[in-house]
């Protein structure tokens, strides 16, 4: 098979929009043992999260989701189904000390660190999530454990599976499904420790420094300081193999001291990511995966929003408006001075060759990102590229995080031969 992947196409807020385009490349055949031709590959979008990356850290952001992609392109070129594919890329985002995710997570209020993790699988439509879960190096396997299990049907005594489960409980589940617990100090690194201490010295100030009838003011303004664009580091990936099914996950440690027990978008079903194979009311295959503040993510459904909003001819301009009127300008927001958020989306469909053929199947790409936070750090890969593209996007200059959005993506063309 063959694909293609087109340069970045940058759009601000205020530009009209335009057509996405793309390129041409040469077929690509892989060939099995008996040397007849065989389809394998795929495509997956990563990111590090929708927050502020620094220039002193866009280096190891970027390498991390190169890393990403590379796992999930692995699976893809060895026949796995995009379920598999994305949850390889979510291990290895999770792994990274630099990302919000399963190692090196926030720590809360009391310095302890609960993650929040979903996927969704677009073939099945089966979905898996955990929340507030302690003591799981990648929670995000929790979350594809039950997925899977889920899809096995019902338990003894004509019980239902379990789709979402939650601390103690989760941690409890995932060792009885042979996921091994890791102790939760060696979950924790230098980078989260000391940014516990700076927020929890920030926190003691404030209420230290405050009259007793402002405090609850003045520790609000503390939490919005120290929960700001910087720390919504959430992590996720979405990937389409080349059967056509699609597949979408997201973890997350969570706010920085966020009460014990909060859970965010990441773990609920719609919010933190979205997966939904083509239909006969959808035109287009869709996956969607989610970063941000997750109070905002939560009441608006941004995920499922979306992912409808891309059964849509323009791609560029659904989304556009999705994140305008769905997230941004949400009457579920009004309260809201910021609303913080990125998404990634991917969609895709089959394609319509020019001289058709029954042993020849395409599949067109079209993968967008837009954030509302001051950056988003995104990477890209198609199973038939050396490696990996990535890309910090960032709001344009003299635009307001929170009130104004970037959004950017491209196309990639899939073709196989089919044995």
């Amino acid at each position: 098979y063959a694909g293609v992947m087109e340069s970045l196409i940058s759009y601000a807020e205020e530009q009209p929009p335009s057509s996405l385009m793309t390129n041409s490349s040469s077929l690509k055949q892989e060939s099995n043992e008996s040397g007849s031709p065989k389809c394998v590959g795929g495509f997956v979008l990563v990111h590090a999260g929708a927050g502020y990356h620094s220039e002193s850290k866009a280096k190891e952001y970027k390498h991390v989701c190169k890393r990403a992609c590379q796992r999930a392109v692995d699976q893809l070129r060895a026949g796995a189904l995009a379920v598999e594919a994305v949850t390889a890329a979510l291990v290895e985002l999770e792994d990274s000390p630099f990302t919000n995710a399963g190692l090196g997570s926030n720590l809360n209020l009391s310095g302890e660190i609960e993650c929040d993790a979903s996927i969704m699988d677009g073939k099945s439509l089966h979905f898996g999530a955990v929340g507030s879960i302690s003591g799981i190096k990648n929670p995000v396997l929790v979350a594809n454990c039950l997925l899977n299990e889920a899809q096995k049907g019902k338990l003894s005594a004509g019980r239902i599976p379990p789709c979402f489960l939650v601390g103690p409980g989760a941690h409890d589940w995932a060792v009885s499904h042979g996921i091994p617990p890791c102790p939760s100090e060696k979950m924790a690194t230098r980078f989260s420790l000391s940014a516990y201490k700076r927020n929890k010295r920030k926190m003691e100030l404030a209420e230290g420094t405050v009259p007793g009838q402002n405090r609850t003011k003045k520790r609000r303004q503390s939490s919005e300081n120290g929960n700001g664009s910087g720390c919504l580091d959430t992590v996720g990936a979405v990937v389409v193999d080349l059967e056509g099914n699609v597949a979408a996950a997201v973890s997350s440690g969570g706010l920085a001291m966020k009460h014990p027990g909060r859970i965010g978008q990441a773990a609920h079903y719609g919010c933190g990511c979205w997966a939904e194979n083509s239909g006969n009311m959808n035109p287009y295959s869709t996956a969607v995966s989610t970063s941000g503040c997750g109070e905002h993510l939560i009441r608006t459904m941004l995920a499922r929003e979306c992912a409808a909003a891309m059964q849509s001819e323009d791609a560029h301009q659904a989304l556009l408006e999705a994140m305008q009127n769905k997230f941004i300008s949400s009457p579920f927001l009004t309260s809201e001075d910021r609303v913080l958020g990125g998404v990634i989306v991917l969609r895709c469909c089959r394609c319509v060759e020019a001289q058709p053929s029954p042993n020849i199947q395409g599949i067109l790409v079209e993968f967008l990102w837009s954030h509302t936070t001051e950056s988003m750090c995104v990477g890209y890969m198609s199973a038939q590229d050396s490696k990996a593209k990535t890309h910090i996007s960032r709001l344009p200059p003299g635009t307001v995080p929170g009130q104004s959005l970037a959004i950017e993506g491209g196309v990639c063309r899939l073709k196989g031969v089919v044995e």
